[in-house]
C-alpha cells in the first residue's frame, strides 16, 4: 500500500507520457485523476496509521550502491512528517489534476501535460518519503527538471524560456551548495542514513555541524525561494495557472522547508544556523509583502504572496518551532492552492486577462469565484478561526517569547508582513471583483462561471482553507501533543511554547490581527472612497523612487544581470577561447596529431638530394660528436654527465644515418 502512494502517480505519468497517441486525451485525463484520487486515499489510510496510531513504516527495496566505505539503500521510510505533508501534497496535487481537465480543454498538449503533473507529484513523493538523503536527492532533483519542463510549457513563448530557464540555474546554484552539504554530511559521519546521522549528532564538533547546516540551508533557499535566492518564483507564473497552483502551493517550494524539518536534529546543534534562518525568514516575508503592494499581474501578486508566507515558514523553523513551520506549511498549501486556482478561473473566463487594472466588477459575473477567493485571502492574512490563523499568529507568538533580538526581529517584520499582505490582498479582491469595471466589453460578455471540474476543487479547497486549522491545530501544535514523535526533534530549552500561549500580554497577541484588519480596511478605503490619493503618493521625486524601487523588487534582478549574469558571461567566453579552444587544443590531441605532422614534415624537407647538404650534415654531426666527447676537458659538464652517453649515442645515430 505504502509504496502504490509513490508508484501511482509515477505510473499515470509514464502511460500518459509514452502511451498518450494511444489512450488519447481523455483517457489521460482518467489515468491521471484516477491514479491522484487513489493516492489520496492510501495517504488518507496512512496518515491513520502512521499518525494518529503512531506506527512508522520502513521500506528497504534493496541496495543501491556498496562500497567499503560507503553502502545506499533504496529506501522509504514514512513517519509523522512524511504522512502529514504528503496529505497536502496529494489532496492538492489530486484537486489540481481535475481542475486541469476543463482548465486545459483547448489545449493541444493534453497528454504531455498531464504527464509533467503527474512525475511532478511522483518526485516530490519520493523526496519526502526517501529513507534516506540520497533517495531524497532523487525526488529533489526530479523536481527540478520537471519543473522546467512545466514553467517551458509553452516552449514557443521567449519569456517561458527564460523563466524556465532562470529558474532551472537559480535551482542548479541551491543544489550545488546541498550536494557540498552532503559530501560534508558524508565525510563527517560516514552514511546518508537518516537515523544514524541525527544519533551521531550530538557527539559532533559544532562548527563542522553549523557548516552542514548553511550548506543544506543553501539548498533549501534556492527550493523555497528565501532571500537571495528568490527571484525565480514571480518569473515562473509564465507557466499555465493549474502549475502555479501546484509548484508554489504545495509541491516545488516546501522541498526546502521539508528539507530543513527531516534534518531538525541537525539545526538544533547549530545555534549559529537557526539565528541566520530567523533572520533570512523574517527579511525575506517583508521583502516579499513590500514587492506584493505594486505588483499589477494577479497571479504575481499571489506569487509574491508564496515568498512571503515561506518567510514564515522559514522564520518558524529558525525558532526551532518545527511543528508549527509544518502545520504553516500544510495550512497554506490549502489556501494558496486556492487563491492560484481562483485566479485561474478569473482569468479563463475574463479572455486570459491578468493585469488587475484591466478587471474589476467582476462579483456580479463571478460570484462563486468571489466567494472562494475570498475564503483564501481571509485565510491568508489570518483572520481569526480561519486556517492560517492558527499557525500564522502562533509563529508571531513564538517569535516574541523567545525574548530575544533574534525573537523580536521576527516578531516585529512578520507583524508589519502581516498589515501589508491584508492591504495587497484586499487590493487584489478590490480591483478585480468589487472596483469599477476597467475591462473591455467582450471580456464582460463572455465571462462566466466555470465548469464543475473548476468549481469542485475550489469548493473543497474552500472547506479546507475555513475549518482545516482548526480540526488540526491542537493535533500538530496543541500543547503537550505528541504527535511528531522522534518525526522532529526540538531540544528543550528551545520550546517556548508555553510562555508564549499563557505568559504573553493580550496587545502582544493582537497586534498582528489589529494591523491586518487595519491594512484590509485601508486598501478598501483608499482604492474606493480615495483612489486620487494614491495617485498624488507618486507625483514627488521621492515618491516615484520609492514606486521604482518596490516595483523593481529591490533591483534585485538588476544587480544579478549586471554584475553576477554579465561577469558570468564574460568568465564562460575567457575559458572557452583560451582553455576550452586554446590550451586544451593545443595540448590535446588535435595539438599533438598537428605537431607530430607538422615536424615530419619539417625533416622530410632536409632530404633534398643535394650531395653538399648531406656532406653539410655529416660534417655538422662530426663536430657535434667530438664537442660532446671532448667537451669534459673544454667545460665542466658535471649537471650533464648522466646524459653524455645518450647525447653521444643520439650524435652517433644522426652520423650513421646522415652518410
Amino acid at each position: 500500500m505504502y509504496l502504490s502512494i509513490i508508484v501511482l502517480p509515477i505510473l499515470s505519468s509514464i502511460v500518459s507520457g509514452l502511451l498518450g497517441r494511444k489512450v488519447g486525451v481523455t483517457g489521460s485525463h482518467i489515468i491521471s485523476s484516477v491514479s491522484l484520487i487513489l493516492c489520496s486515499i492510501l495517504i488518507s489510510v496512512a496518515f491513520y496509521e502512521v499518525g494518529l496510531s503512531g506506527s512508522p513504516v520502513y521500506i528497504n527495496l534493496g541496495t543501491w550502491l556498496d562500497s567499503e566505505i560507503l553502502t545506499i539503500s533504496w529506501e522509504f521510510y514514512f513517519d509523522q512528517l512524511t504522512v502529514s505533508l504528503g496529505l497536502a501534497v496529494i489532496y492538492c496535487s489530486t484537486l489540481i489534476h481535475i481542475y486541469s481537465i476543463d482548465y486545459l480543454s483547448s489545449d493541444p498538449h493534453n497528454q504531455r501535460f498531464f504527464s509533467y503533473l503527474s512525475a511532478f507529484t511522483g518526485g516530490m513523493l519520493v523526496l519526502i518519503c526517501g529513507g534516506n538523503y540520497f533517495v531524497m536527492f532523487v525526488g529533489w532533483e526530479a523536481i527540478g527538471v520537471v519543473s522546467y519542463l512545466l514553467i517551458n510549457f509553452y516552449f514557443t513563448r521567449i519569456q517561458a524560456n527564460k523563466a524556465a530557464i532562470l529558474a532551472f540555474t537559480m535551482n542548479r546554484g541551491g543544489d550545488m551548495l546541498m550536494s557540498i552539504g552532503f559530501f560534508a554530511i558524508f565525510a563527517l559521519f560516514g552514511t546518508f542514513n537518516y537515523s544514524q546521522i541525527f544519533t551521531l549528532v550530538p557527539y559532533m564538533n559544532e562548527l563542522a555541524i553549523s557548516i552542514i547546516a548553511l550548506l543544506l540551508l543553501g539548498g533549501a533557499l534556492a527550493k523555497s525561494a528565501n532571500i537571495p535566492l528568490h527571484s525565480w518564483l514571480p518569473g515562473s507564473m509564465e507557466a499555465p495557472t493549474p502549475v502555479s497552483a501546484l509548484l508554489h502551493a504545495a509541491t516545488l517550494v516546501t522541498a526546502g522547508i521539508y528539507l530543513l524539518l527531516r534534518s531538525s536534529p541537525i539545526l538544533e546543534y547549530s545555534p549559529d544556523a537557526l539565528l541566520v534562518i530567523v533572520i533570512i525568514g523574517s527579511s525575506t516575508a517583508f521583502f516579499a509583502g513590500t514587492c506584493g503592494l505594486l505588483a499589477n499581474d494577479l497571479k504575481r501578486i499571489i506569487a509574491f504572496s508564496t515568498i512571503s508566507q515561506l518567510g514564515y515558514m522559514m522564520m518558524a523553523i529558525g525558532l526551532s518551532q518545527y511543528n508549527v513551520a509544518l502545520m504553516h506549511t500544510v495550512n497554506h498549501a490549502f489556501f494558496k492552492a486556492l487563491l492560484f486556482l481562483g485566479a485561474g478561473a478569473v482569468i479563463h473566463s475574463f479572455q486570459d486577462q491578468q493585469d488587475v487594472r484591466r478587471m474589476g466588477g467582476l462579483i456580479k459575473f463571478l460570484p462563486l469565484t468571489y466567494s472562494a477567493m475570498l475564503a483564501g485571502s481571509l485565510s491568508l492574512l489570518a483572520t481569526p478561526f480561519l486556517t492560517g490563523f492558527y499557525s500564522k499568529d502562533l509563529i508571531l507568538e513564538l517569535a516574541y517569547g523567545q525574548y530575544s533580538f533574534s525573537g523580536i526581529y521576527a516578531y516585529t517584520l512578520g507583524s508589519i508582513t502581516a498589515g501589508i499582505t491584508a492591504f495587497y490582498s484586499f487590493r487584489l479582491i478590490s480591483l478585480v471583483f468589487l472596483g469599477t469595471a476597467n475591462g473591455s466589453k467582450l471580456s464582460y460578455l463572455n465571462s462566466h462561471e466555470s465548469n464543475l471540474p473548476v468549481i469542485i476543487p475550489l469548493f473543497i479547497l474552500a472547506l479546507f482553507s475555513i475549518f482545516f486549522g482548526y480540526v488540526a491545530s491542537d493535533l500538530f501544535v496543541g500543547v503537550g501533543s505528541d504527535f511528531f514523535g522522534n518525526s522532529l526533534f526540538i531540544r528543550p530549552d528551545n520550546n517556548p511554547l508555553i510562555e508564549a500561549e499563557f505568559s504573553l500580554s493580550p496587545i502582544v497577541k493582537l497586534l498582528p490581527a489589529i494591523l491586518s484588519l487595519f491594512g484590509a480596511t485601508l486598501a478598501l478605503y483608499l482604492y474606493h472612497v480615495q483612489p486620487r490619493f494614491l495617485n498624488s503618493l507618486v507625483n514627488n521625486s521621492l515618491g516615484r523612487k520609492l514606486y521604482g524601487f518596490l516595483n523593481g523588487k529591490y533591483y534585485f534582478d538588476v544587480v544579478y544581470n549586471h554584475y553576477i549574469v554579465q561577469n558570468g558571461l564574460k568568465l564562460g567566453y575567457s575559458i572557452s577561447k583560451n582553455i576550452d579552444r586554446g590550451a586544451i587544443e593545443l595540448i590535446g590531441p588535435y595539438g599533438l596529431t598537428n605537431k607530430i605532422t607538422g615536424t615530419g614534415l619539417n625533416i622530410a624537407k632536409l632530404d633534398t638530394g643535394v650531395i653538399t647538404t648531406y656532406s653539410l650534415y655529416i660534417t655538422i654531426g662530426l663536430l657535434s660528436l667530438l664537442f660532446i666527447v671532448f667537451a669534459p676537458i673544454v667545460i665542466d659538464t658535471s649537471l650533464f654527465s648522466e646524459f653524455r652517453l645518450v647525447i653521444i649515442y643520439l650524435a652517433s645515430l644522426i652520423l650513421v644515418f646522415a652518410s
